[in-house]
């Protein structure tokens, strides 16, 4: 097989597909049936079969069956896997040409893919009563796919580590050719991806970034769509989680099969340390943290206030010292909700409306006005608090600005902050605290 992703998303979508299919039938949804002649084998029959006429047989409409079937067996967990997996694919037009005999061909690459798939699994199962998955019919239809949506493509693999994040299950589907992996599961990966944590010596990263993508022959590797892909990867999970996250400094990518080659990603961040608490993903939190990826990666601004400080924030997460990291965060706060210099008081009080609740935020507020005035200490060198203190302080003002820019990228805060946190500080008459939007 020339493309190892697709054979293992489409295998392990038609095995969930088989279960599914074959308890409906049990459950008593009808598998309707063709009548139709068909010619026996030399000799196959009788004289008096041949003289009573033609030679019937029934046929299953299993691909019927499937299209009825269509929204149970799309609720899989391995439907939408399999949909990106054949999305990223460069040949689906030849192969629906060639498999769906009826209506246009979809102009979008989701509905696309939906309808490829709908047709590889009624070839994974043409002609069966029991939906009874045999590997040889498996392979066979996965051999028929292959060679028409890969034929004159290749494939690219780029590979990177990311440090500071932790997956219960073997690998997580991201959706759009990205799958996140255990380093110990990933098959062939480049022997000195990356360092673990906690020492000092080459080895296999916790979690590596896959990403595969198909080209023409004679097109150039997409490696430069790959590293905005992982830089939005890695803006999400930086919102995701307090955890501090990042990506290797270095990916490695090959084509066709060919020699691992080292690719520069230029991404900042430094590799947590080995006490440093980890971003743990589990079974539960996987589709969690796969919508909210996505999500991001659609609204992610391109100019702006919000992008300045998404950027400054981002900025301050890859600070290796919180000393180093409280000017970012803050002047990511500043560009959001300060609307006059002079006047930094009313800052902290927005922040502290937006991020805790009424009873809270007069602490709140003063604890934030007491670490923005630390930055003036940090300058001259003298009144710093101890080091796990400014620690804690620098923590809880980068939660509150992730929190801030989480909820405006997700559409749970109006992105004209200012306006809605002086909303929540004027008095309420009727004692009900103001919506956020």
């Amino acid at each position: 097989m020339r493309n190892r992703h697709l054979h293992a998303a489409l295998t392990a979508f038609a095995e969930e597909a088989a279960w599914q299919l074959a308890s409906d039938v049990a459950e008593g949804h009808e598998l309707g049936f063709e009548v139709e002649q068909a010619r026996p084998p030399s000799g196959g029959r009788t004289r008096k079969q041949r003289q009573s006429g033609a030679f019937y047989c029934y046929r299953p409409l299993t691909a019927e069956f499937i299209d009825a079937r269509g929204s149970v067996v799309a609720q899989l967990p391995s439907y939408l896997p399999a949909v990106h997996a054949l999305a990223q694919t460069g040949g689906l037009d030849a192969y629906l040409d060639a498999q769906v005999a009826h209506g246009g061909i979809p102009m979008a690459p989701r509905e696309r893919a939906e309808l490829a798939l709908r047709a590889f699994l009624g070839r994974v199962f043409v002609d069966s009563n029991d939906f009874v998955l045999e590997g040889g019919r498996l392979e066979a239809a996965y051999s028929e796919l292959e060679a028409v949506v890969t034929e004159g493509r290749a494939e690219t693999v780029v590979v990177a580590p990311v440090l500071g994040l932790e997956l219960a299950s073997a690998e997580v589907a991201m959706g759009d050719g990205l799958v996140l992996i255990r380093g110990e599961v990933l098959e062939d990966a480049p022997a000195d991806a990356v360092w673990p944590r906690g020492t000092g010596l080459p080895g296999r990263a916790a979690v590596l970034a896959v990403l595969r993508f198909e080209t023409a022959a004679g097109e150039p590797a997409p490696l430069e769509p790959a590293g905005k892909k992982l830089r939005r990867l890695l803006t999400a999970l930086r919102l995701f989680d307090e955890a501090p996250v990042c990506v290797g400094p270095s990916a490695w990518t090959r084509t066709a099969g060919g020699p691992w080659a080292s690719l520069a990603l230029g991404l900042d961040g430094s590799p947590p340390g080995p006490d440093t608490a980890v971003c743990l993903i589990t079974a539960p939190e996987e589709d969690e943290l796969r919508a909210f990826c996505n999500l991001v990666s659609r609204r992610l601004p391109r100019g702006g206030e919000l992008a300045w400080a998404l950027r400054r924030f981002e900025l301050g997460c890859a600070r290796p010292r919180p000393a180093e990291a409280l000017t970012d965060h803050l002047l990511a706060l500043r560009a959001l909700l300060a609307s006059d210099p002079e006047q930094p008081g009313l800052l902290v009080a927005r922040v502290a409306a937006l991020c805790s609740e009424p009873a809270e935020r007069t602490a709140h507020a003063a604890r934030l006005e007491h670490t923005a005035g630390l930055e003036r200490s940090l300058v001259a060198g003298v009144g710093l608090p101890d080091a796990e203190m400014l620690a804690d302080l620098v923590d809880e003002l980068a939660g509150d600005c992730r929190a801030i820019l989480r909820d405006v990228l997700c559409g749970h805060l109006d992105p004209d902050l200012r306006r809605t946190a002086d909303r929540l500080l004027a008095p309420q008459p009727t004692g009900e605290e103001p919506a956020l939007r």
